[in-house]
Order: C-alpha cells, then sequence, then structure tokens
C-alpha cells in the first residue's frame, strides 16, 4: 500500500472517528456511568466489529450486499433498531454518584458486547467500509497484507479517538459529581445517537 493512500486513509477515518456517532456516544456514556476502564469494553467491542466489516469489504461481501436492495433495507431496520435500543438503555439506565458507592457495572462481556453489536448494526460503518474502504485498496498489489495493515491502523485510531472521549467523560463526572448531571447528558448522547443514525439510515437510502 502506498504511504500516501495510507496517510489519507488515517485521515478520512481519523476525522469521521472523532465526530461524535454512536459509537463515540456509547463510549461517553459508558465512562460517565461506569468509569473510564469500564468504558474501554465498549470501545473494543467496536475495534473488533471494524475487523468484521474490513473482512467483509475484503472479501466483496459489503458490496454484494448493496447490490441488493431489500437485504439491504432489512439490515438497515435491523440495525437502526439495535442503536435506538441502545440509546433507551442509555437513557433509562442508572447513573454513577461519586458521592456514594454508584451503580454495580455491568458485565464485561455485556459491555464489550455492545459495542460489537452497535458497530455492526451502525449504517455509518455501512457507508465507510462497504463503499469508501474498498476504493483504498492496490488491486496491482497482494490484498490480505493490505487488509492487516488497514486493520492494524484504524485499530489503533480508533481506541485512541474512543479512549480519549472515554477519558474526558470520566473527568467531566468526576468533577461534576453530580448524578442528575450524568443522566441529562445520557440523554444528550442518546439524543445525539438517535440523530446520527436516522441521518446515516437516510445518507444512505441510495446505496
Amino acid at each position: 500500500m502506498d504511504y500516501s493512500v495510507w496517510f489519507a486513509l488515517i485521515v478520512l477515518f481519523f476525522a469521521g472517528g472523532l465526530t461524535p456517532g454512536p459509537a463515540v456516544m456509547l463510549t461517553v456514556s459508558s465512562s460517565l456511568r461506569y468509569g473510564f476502564r469500564a468504558a474501554l469494553l465498549p470501545a473494543m467491542g467496536v475495534s473488533l466489529a471494524n475487523l468484521v466489516w474490513i473482512s467483509l469489504a475484503a472479501g466483496g461481501v459489503v458490496a454484494i450486499a448493496a447490490t441488493v436492495p431489500l437485504l439491504l433495507d432489512a439490515l438497515k431496520i435491523i440495525g437502526v433498531g439495535f442503536i435506538l435500543w441502545l440509546a433507551w438503555l442509555m437513557v433509562h439506565s442508572g447513573t454513577r454518584d461519586l458521592r456514594s458507592e454508584g451503580i454495580a457495572t455491568p458485565s464485561r462481556a455485556r459491555l464489550f458486547a455492545s459495542g460489537i453489536g452497535l458497530q455492526l448494526a451502525n449504517p455509518n460503518a455501512l457507508v465507510f467500509f462497504g463503499l469508501i474502504l474498498p476504493s483504498y485498496f492496490d488491486a496491482s498489489s497482494p490484498l490480505w497484507p493490505q487488509v492487516a495493515i488497514i486493520m492494524l491502523s484504524i485499530t489503533v485510531t480508533e481506541m485512541f479517538g474512543l479512549s480519549l472521549y472515554a477519558a474526558l467523560a470520566d473527568a467531566l463526572a468526576k468533577r461534576f459529581q453530580n448524578p442528575d448531571f450524568v443522566s441529562w447528558f445520557n440523554r444528550i448522547a442518546a439524543s445525539l445517537m438517535v440523530a446520527s443514525v436516522l441521518y446515516a439510515l437516510w445518507s444512505t437510502t441510495q446505496l
């Protein structure tokens, strides 16, 4: 893979990764409720789901799915429904009160799975990994070394961005030490998550 192509891809993904989308909102909300370390679990789940998307894009599976409108629409509906459910949980679940013991942290598996499920269901991921990423592959070079480089680069970039958001959210929660603040912030985060996924759904109607 040419260095300039790799650099352009990283800049594109880094800019998109720092945009407050569903993955960012899930990580921020998890950090506010359970703390920085717990928030890294959904972030790692998102990163693992990215590897699945990259593999599917490299194998042409996503491009094939995009040519079947009914299948694509069904995947979008399921994905949006899952993310709306996560947003509902974000609003109605307990909040951390740093003045007391707070609430119990969910199991690691549950937090990790929430990140995987969200990113696999995210229409934004369909756009990036299905339509944009394949254009960065060099057809004249072996495919799988390029896939390995992209996987490593995107994983590092994703984890850096989400970890940064998680750290900022944790610091914010510790500063305010107010469960009402966290509750309202979760509502805002859930609203942004819903707005993001609905926009993604609208923007992919022509796929």
